[in-house]
């Protein structure tokens, strides 16, 4: 039996993506675990001193400080705090910071600035592993050393309310606690709520030692609005009254205790100027920590401003305070001013024990440098890493025997048939040298982080080649023969089919009925004649348009854009009116092809979005000034969702009985655009109103590129399909994605949902993210099945589909492993090769498909 090129290429990248996951395996190992069991281990005493009389010094030092509460607010930046809004929004916290009894920092955080990672790093000292932004979604138990698991040995109680990457982190060492979902970011009100109810009962009680809250309201309005929507001032005046709270019950149980309390109020990491957070930009990476206490007693006069510090200081800080051992593995430092108010010899004696564990860690650590580094495949069995080699071995040989086959085929037929060598030649040249260019850049880290305007250049490039390309045709006449191109307004709703008995070469895609009697497009007249001259123009307008919506990347993301303006509370009536007119545009490209009943189901749908938005505050209804009744929407997201599962129902339904029905290629495809009308009705669900002009404007490029470009010009599918990822590509930044992992929408995750459910919510939020590929792969399907009579070009297009996407990934993780010691390896590199991880599964998802859709055809 011969095996297809589509089915070949479908199976090179399965075979690819399980040598991706056993790479990032490799790659992003989990963090050793240097600690377990504390409760049957006895420390060992640091050394004395080699000079000096007989002292204590081998002993830990008595506590501090009587009791400690943690207040940690997600997502507290450090101007939230020391900035314009800390002064209008929070005047105890600004009293405190700067008169109070109180020491201020800027607390900087290491990426990945996601909130499991953070978390251990404040309580084990440590920097976590960067595959833990993925382990963040279900954190595992935490068996590292650490300071909640030292304090529970030493018998203090704690007691925990807030988000329950907490509980999940160490399982059995709260005596009460409550916690709540971290990742329900529509929820900004009740979260906190849930944790300040607990508050007075608690504070009145005198049976816990250490009172750790973790409030997400915060994070979950930067998430939904960013970080100059008007709920941010709102829920930072709501956390200085819980601070005051707090503060004042601490000072009044003082007067009863002989040492005094702490008061940490901190942010686990900071948030981008989008909202999000996860990456290292400075808004990202820098969060107030503020330690309040009354042994800080600050003389008139004295003015402390904030200092710089890490935020793995803290675990050492905070064991110092209770009187327990550092962790063994913590890099942080004493924050000293904490303890400058003691006399010389505790000083130098709580120094001493910060000395003795950073030179422990150092002495464990030294045998491991001197083996001569890490390799990617460190924490793999040589068995498991020798089959990663080989898979790679194996893919890449059968790359290169593939293109041997297929180079060789492309001569035989060149003898037959033919070819339009200077258009084919110039687009060609163009395809290469722009993958070529763009999987070279990916070695450079400022060309990965500016990725967005690579890929800019490059459908502006094209779109310029194929302007050349038209222009020559309508006016000078193609190098071949002057029929090579039809008339636009020819029929071209089916390909013809190759010779009986022959397959097509690799090369050819058949031409359709109206070639048979073709027309040149220098012979064109009125307005089909002006639209295909004017098609690439329009596409340029549209990209160019796109490109001002939302600024991405490093260098410009900072800079004001059209989605700023539009997301502002002034312009609402703007936005308002911009979306409606998107949606309209919307339903009247999809539903062209659509049946009645999928008709109507896309325009309840459409409308059930506009609904939905209006519900949550977003947009405005003709006839509101203001939405004062402002809800969670659920109900009208659910009732878009049932549209959604009908039209996508329909599509198959109607593509599985055509299977076994029809026996026309044509006829078997006739539910695909359903399902791709389907897709495109859930991702204007889950985009935001000031992105439905990306989808729409897609859509227009999409339709004017069949009409008036792919059809006319008669391209291959090799460069269809090649195009089809191109744009897919430049889509997926035009909606202001990036290669941040703090660009990823995760409030796409919920619409719709009360409660947080893992699977659900991971499918929506990366079919968000990735909108933009997956809707050009699927009118890429479309395409191809409407225009081809076999699977041929299914086939082909399958193959330089996942030829186009693998090279890069293949040539990327050679990059990450040559520059696995780059300053940013972990800041650059390795989101982007998350992406890049991800993307490659939704390809294989692709060919997949293709490959269905081509058996399929073979079968009949």
């Amino acid at each position: 039996m011969r095996l297809g090129s589509g089915t070949f290429a479908a199976c090179c990248v399965v075979i690819e993506v399980l040598g991706v996951a056993l790479f990032l395996r490799g790659f992003f190992p989990a963090p050793v675990c240097s600690f377990s069991g504390t409760e049957h281990q006895t420390e060992s005493p640091a050394p004395e001193p080699s000079a000096g009389a007989i002292s204590n010094w081998t002993k830990l030092p008595p506590p501090l400080f009587s009791k400690v509460v943690i207040m940690l607010i997600d997502a507290l930046r450090d101007d939230f705090v020391f900035g314009s809004k800390g002064v209008k929004f929070m005047p105890y916290t600004t009293y405190l910071v700067e008169k109070g009894s109180s020491h201020s920092f800027v607390a900087e955080a290491k990426p990945p600035t996601v909130t499991m990672p953070r978390i251990k790093a404040l309580m084990t000292g440590s920097l976590p592993g960067f595959i833990d932004v993925v382990r963040n979604l279900n954190s595992p138990t935490l068996l590292e050393d650490n300071v909640i698991t030292r304090a529970k040995a030493a018998g203090k109680r704690i007691i925990f309310y807030g988000d329950e990457t907490w509980v999940k982190l160490f399982p059995k060492h709260f005596v009460e606690y409550d916690g709540t979902t971290s990742f329900f970011v529509s929820d900004y009100t009740e979260v906190d709520d849930n944790v300040t109810r607990h508050l007075d009962k608690v504070l009145k009680r005198r049976d816990w030692d250490v009172l750790i809250l973790h409030y997400l309201g915060l994070d979950h309005i930067g998430h939904t609005s960013g970080p100059s929507s008007p709920l941010i001032g709102r829920k930072l005046s709501e956390m200085d009254s819980v601070l005051m709270k707090i503060h004042t019950s601490l000072l009044s149980e003082e007067r009863e205790t002989l040492l005094p309390n702490l008061l940490v109020l901190c942010g686990d990491h900071g948030m981008s100027e989008a909202g999000g957070h996860g990456a290292s930009s400075v808004e990202e990476v820098n969060t107030a920590m503020i330690l309040i206490s009354s042994a800080f007693e600050r003389k008139p006069g004295d003015v402390r401003r904030p200092k710089y510090i890490q935020q793995t200081d803290l675990a050492a800080t905070l064991s110092i305070g209770l009187g327990l051992p550092i962790p063994k593995s913590s890099i942080g430092n004493l924050i000293f001013p904490v303890v400058e108010g003691k006399p010389m010899r505790e000083q130098l004696r709580f120094l001493h024990l910060n000395t003795v564990q950073l030179s422990k860690l150092l002495q464990e650590n030294v045998p491991s440098y001197k083996k001569g580094g890490t390799c990617y495949l460190c924490s793999l069995p040589w068995l498991t890493a020798g089959g990663v080699m080989v898979l790679i071995s194996t893919l890449l040989c059968a790359v290169l025997s593939a293109l041997t086959g297929m180079f060789a085929g492309g001569k035989r037929l060149s003898k037959n048939l033919p070819q339009c060598n200077s258009r084919s030649s110039e687009l060609d040249l163009l395809i290469l040298l722009g993958t070529v260019g763009h999987t070279l850049s990916l070695g450079a880290s400022s060309f990965i982080e500016e990725e967005p305007q690579t890929w800019y250049f490059l459908v502006n490039t094209l779109c310029l080649a194929l302007c050349h390309e038209i222009y020559r045709n309508c006016f000078l006449g193609d190098d071949c023969a002057p029929q090579c191109c039809p008339h636009a307004g020819e029929d071209f709703d089916g390909v013809a089919a190759a010779p009986q008995g022959k397959s097509p070469g690799p090369d050819v895609w058949e031409l359709d009925r109206a070639s048979r009697h073709p027309s040149p497009l220098g012979v064109l007249r009125g307005p089909e004649r002006w639209m295909v001259l004017a098609s690439p123009w329009l596409i340029l307008t549209c990209c160019r348009l796109l490109r001002s919506l939302n600024q991405t990347g490093v260098q410009w993301a900072h800079r004001p854009d059209l989605g700023h303006w539009l997301t502002s509370p002034d312009h609402k009536v703007e936005l308002s009116v911009l979306a409606a007119v998107s949606l309209i545009m919307i339903f009247v490209l999809v539903q062209k092809r659509c049946s009645l009943a999928s008709k109507v189901a896309m325009a309840f749908g459409l409308l059930g979005i506009y609904c939905y938005r209006v519900a949550i505050g977003n947009l405005l209804f003709p006839w509101q000034q203001n939405n004062k009744d402002i809800s969670k929407g659920i109900t009208e997201a659910r009732f878009v969702y049932v549209f959604v599962l009908g039209i996508l129902f329909t599509g198959t339904k109607g593509l599985l009985k055509s299977q076994i029905t029809a026996d026309d290629f044509t006829v078997k495809t006739v539910g695909l655009w359903e399902i791709y009308s389907g897709l495109v009705l859930l991702a204007a669900l889950l985009l935001r109103p000031h992105n439905l002009p990306v989808l729409a404007l897609s859509l227009v490029i999409q339709t004017i590129m069949t009409q008036f470009v792919w059809r006319p010009l008669r391209h291959n599918a090799a460069e269809v399909t090649v195009m089809h990822y191109w744009f897919g590509q430049a889509f997926f930044y035009f909606q202001g994605n990036s290669n941040s992992i703090a660009t990823v929408d995760i409030s796409a995750g919920f619409v719709g949902l009360d409660a947080y459910v893992e699977i659900p919510a991971m499918l929506l939020t990366t079919f968000a993210t990735y909108t933009g590929p997956v809707l050009w792969a699927s009118h890429l399907v479309n395409f191809l099945t409407s225009e081809a009579s076999s699977g041929s070009a299914l086939s082909h297009a399958c193959f330089c589909y996942a030829l186009i996407c693998s090279i890069p990934v293949s040539a990327y993780i050679i990059f990450v492993t040559s520059l696995r010691y780059h300053l940013f390896i972990w800041s650059v590199f390795s989101p982007k090769l998350l992406y890049e991880g991800m993307h490659l599964l939704i390809t294989a998802a692709v060919c997949v498909f293709f490959t269905a859709m081509d058996q399929t055809n073979t079968k009949s």
